[in-house]
């Protein structure tokens, strides 16, 4: 499984933690082991374009997902198509302070986000509220179970 992770901010990013992270998520989620995950960090500047650009909305966000081949999960018997599963973005100003609000360390913070946008990337949404719970409680699981084995 290729996870690259490219920081583009002055923000220290443990890149080895965050290839784990996705390594452990798409292994849980039996994605093909050749499938490829990109995890980029930007700025604030950068995050607004890209919101503006592709959500048409203002300002920047936590977190993008920018999906390739449309991969979805797989069984543990039957993994998932192989190719390339695509990028997620996420943007550390906006993501620290939501730290903040929320009580926990930045690094936790965007653990979760890279956790979100890669179950978006894997075709899992928040559209409906039925989707929402589903979403976030595999999202805890996951990020939870990968903090355990730490």
């Amino acid at each position: 499984m290729s996870v690259d992770v490219l920081n583009e901010t002055p923000v220290e990013i443990d890149a080895v933690e965050f290839a784990e992270l996705g390594r452990f998520v798409l292994d849980c989620l039996n994605v093909h082991p050749l499938a490829e995950l990109v995890i980029s960090f930007v700025d604030a500047g950068v995050m607004s374009e890209l919101h503006e650009r592709f959500l048409d909305e203002p300002g920047p966000t936590d977190v993008m997902s920018f999906p390739m081949d449309e991969l979805r999960p797989g069984a543990a018997d039957r993994p998932s198509a192989n190719g390339i599963l695509g990028d997620v973005v996420i943007c550390p100003e906006v993501a620290a302070r939501q730290a903040k609000d929320f009580g926990h360390s930045l690094m936790d913070e965007m653990l979760v986000l890279a956790t979100h946008g890669i179950l978006h990337l894997l075709g899992f949404d928040h559209a409906t509220a039925a989707e929402r719970e589903e979403m976030f409680a595999l999202q805890r699981k996951l990020v939870l179970a990968f903090l355990a084995g730490r």
